[in-house]
């Protein structure tokens, strides 16, 4: 990542200006957010903006950043920064990674394609997700040449994992990021006050819909029921099954017809998670990929311990952005005695909560090797397609590296615990 791209930002959003070009989306947080929520439905906002319960699990994630304070040095010579970092044998031009979020039709037409080439401009890995719009085929396919990693939510079918885990491999991606924190779905006051779960209308199940293993249990599920009752028509069934029947491979006509896109929707909904996982599990997994392998929803430092032993290759501190367990700890709050119990013997990577380029400079002062960036980017995708997307992590960029010189430092290997004190 270029040294200047703080300033060439910053100047390039000035020069718009002077000439009447208003940015595409707006730098300042609550406003990007507000600009997404008008341009969302209301059932997608609350599905991207929701978390779980009261919601204090996201109230914590700030605190643990407003808990912080950079302490800057002065007559430094910041004139070249270097923003890269090194994870599993690569080199990456700034420690931002764009994080997996699920059902981005939801935001965009886009979707998936929109992401992942707003990453691919900055150079920076995109992990598709396992709940995509479209097919990570199709979007690492669109996007060659860039960094792409995978994450799995481990499925009630090992049949389904094994597949999963080889189309990402054989498809190009270059890490394996298992999330283990969604083995059941979080209470989301926001979903339920609307009654709405995007994939009991087929959105975001692209990546079973287009595997051979999800697509054979669905035909037998069909086989095996045909006779199965179909449900009394009215207005909110009708729109169910025409979402169902869109997003289903193949024509609509012939969909429609079809039961396959009801069966499909059951038997996600089936097999989508697994509350049995025991680490022991692991092993399943490390035998079937040779990819760097990296847990994510990490919060104690017993459980880092243990991801080490049973053969992770990185480890993701994650509270899923607040939306599974409310009243969790905030995860700026456990990164510092996870990294201690680590010891550098695998990465330690952050998520949930950055919102800022201060926020990125916290989280590796306090140790992490790299940040993941979930919803900043899906509202600037919401709001400008994949051009939005790619500003939003641009400003993220922009604002890290003009942090990083303005304290004092030119790589992030200049950060350290002494770079913050705790606030009063």
């Amino acid at each position: 990542m270029a040294a200047s791209i703080g300033r060439d930002t910053q100047s390039a959003i000035y020069r718009g200006g002077a000439v009447g070009r208003m940015p595409l989306v707006p730098a300042d947080w609550h406003a990007l957010e507000a600009a997404a929520r008008s341009v969302m439905s209301t059932d997608a906002f609350a599905y991207v903006a929701g978390s779980a319960g009261r919601e204090k699990t996201t109230d914590a994630n700030a605190a643990a950043f407003d808990a912080w304070h950079i302490v800057p040095r002065m007559l430094r010579d910041v004139s070249a920064r270097d923003l890269s970092v090194d994870l599993f044998g690569h080199r990456y031009p700034s420690p931002v990674i764009a994080a997996p979020v699920g059902v981005l039709e939801l935001a965009h037409p886009e979707a998936d394609l929109g992401i992942a080439r707003a990453a691919a401009a900055l150079g920076i890995p995109y992990v598709a997700s396992n709940q995509a719009s479209i097919a990570l085929e199709e979007t690492f396919a669109a996007t060659p040449g860039a960094p792409h990693w995978f994450q799995l939510y481990w499925s009630s079918s090992d049949e389904l994992v094994e597949s999963l885990i080889a189309r990402a491999e054989n498809a190009g991606a270059e890490a394996i990021v298992i999330t283990l924190d969604t083995h059941m779905l979080g209470w989301r006051p926001r979903d339920l006050d609307v009654a709405y779960l995007p994939f009991a209308h087929g959105l975001g199940i692209a990546q079973y819909t287009s595997d051979p293993v999800f697509r054979r249990l669905v035909e037998e599920r069909v086989a095996a029921a045909a006779a199965s009752e179909t449900p009394r028509i009215n207005g909110a069934v009708l729109r169910t099954l025409l979402d169902m029947t869109r997003h289903y491979p193949g024509s609509f006509w012939s969909n429609l017809r079809s039961k396959e896109p009801r069966t499909a929707v059951d038997v996600f909904l089936e097999v989508f998670s697994r509350s049995s996982l025991a680490w022991a599990d692991l092993e399943f997994v490390r035998k079937r990929t040779k990819l760097p392998i990296l847990l994510k929803g990490i919060q104690h430092p017993n459980d880092a311990e243990l991801a080490i032993r049973h053969g992770a290759d990185g480890i993701i501190v994650s509270n899923h952005g607040g939306r599974q367990l409310d009243r969790a700890i905030g995860s700026l709050d456990a990164l510092p005695a996870i990294v201690k119990r680590v010891k550098s013997r695998v990465p330690v990577l952050f998520d949930s909560g950055i919102r800022s380029g201060s926020d990125i400079l916290i989280a590796l002062a306090l140790g992490a090797s790299a940040v993941l960036v979930g919803r900043p980017w899906v509202y600037g995708l919401a709001i400008g397609g994949s051009a939005g997307a790619e500003a939003v992590l641009r400003n993220l960029l922009a604002e890290f590296d003009l942090s990083l010189g303005l304290s004092g430092n030119t790589s992030i290997a200049d950060l350290g615990p002494d770079s913050l004190t705790r606030a009063s």
